[in-house]
């Protein structure tokens, strides 16, 4: 079992710095934050950008990955993100992770005067915004015209430092998001219950995620890939809650999950209130160095 940790881009730079600095330090293998231009709950408090807030960490650190939690159509065209990720892998020397999702209805789509779409288009519109990132960030010319997005000649000179790419981790729930994830992606993320927010602990929702991890095989059997060469990751937020309760409650949390054959647990820096309440020194306690 590999650990993450996700530092959301709510502080300003120098205290938010030295959290990465921090999570480099203890161990952790690779650390998140939301690409959102704002977030739920938190909507009305300070919040920064999600990919100069990556660049400035990877400056700032030596070993840990850093990825999108997650770049989605409601903000980003592929071109450009795939530019960006391209500059982010090489200022962190092989490290950015292009974490992707579809992008559901909200302040973000709202923000940006995007046209609500059904489920069914937005799964359309998130398999070729996926599968067009995969190719902009493989090739050093991409054209591209389709349904949602066009590249003419798109320039991606030098390439990422990763080969063939940068990694790729998709956020999915659904039939045809997992079987992208599973045609694509490096890794699968999986954050509790789709489309549910409701606070909740790790260890009530044990049949919900085993049903998950099933249907992503079936999705890797129908794509022909072997499931086993696929990293899971389970980020342990608001609908998973009590992992960082206690040192006991992280270890329990881990087995649990590596149990149902999860490779990689992700928790989030404790804040001083909901969400993700909790004491920051629980994870001096964790360290996985």
């Amino acid at each position: 079992m590999r650990y993450g940790i996700v530092i959301l881009p709510e502080k300003r730079w120098p205290e938010t710095r030295a959290r990465w600095r921090q999570a480099d330090d203890l161990g952790f293998a690779h650390g998140w934050t939301f690409d959102h231009l704002s977030w739920r709950w938190l909507r009305d408090g300070p919040w920064f950008g999600a990919l100069p807030t990556l660049a400035a960490a990877a400056a700032s650190t030596s070993r840990i990955r850093l990825g999108t939690l997650v770049a989605t159509p409601n903000l980003r065209h592929p071109v450009t993100l795939a530019k960006d990720m391209m500059t982010l892998d090489d200022i962190s020397g092989g490290r950015a992770i292009c974490g992707l999702g579809a992008g559901a209805p909200g302040a973000d789509a709202d923000a940006m005067g995007a046209p609500r779409l059904s489920p069914g288009r937005r799964a359309d519109r998130f398999e070729e915004f996926v599968g067009l990132t995969d190719r902009l960030l493989r090739q050093d010319r991409t054209s591209h015209a389709g349904e949602f997005y066009v590249a003419h000649d798109a320039r991606m000179t030098p390439g990422c430092v990763q080969r063939p790419r940068a990694s790729i981790a998709v956020a999915a729930s659904g039939p045809r998001g997992m079987r992208l994830a599973a045609r694509l992606a490096d890794a699968w993320i999986t954050t509790g219950i789709p489309g549910n927010f409701e606070p909740g602990r790790f260890d009530g929702k044990v049949g919900e995620l085993r049903g998950q991890l099933a249907r992503l095989s079936v999705a890797c059997e129908r794509e022909g890939r072997d499931p086993g060469s696929l990293d899971k990751i389970i980020m342990a937020g608001v609908q998973l809650g009590g992992v960082l309760a206690s040192a006991d409650a992280f270890a329990a949390a881990s087995g649990m999950f590596a149990d149902l054959g999860f490779t990689d647990l992700v928790v989030f820096w404790p804040r001083e209130e909901f969400p993700f309440a909790g004491e920051a020194a629980v994870l001096e306690k964790i360290a996985v160095t």
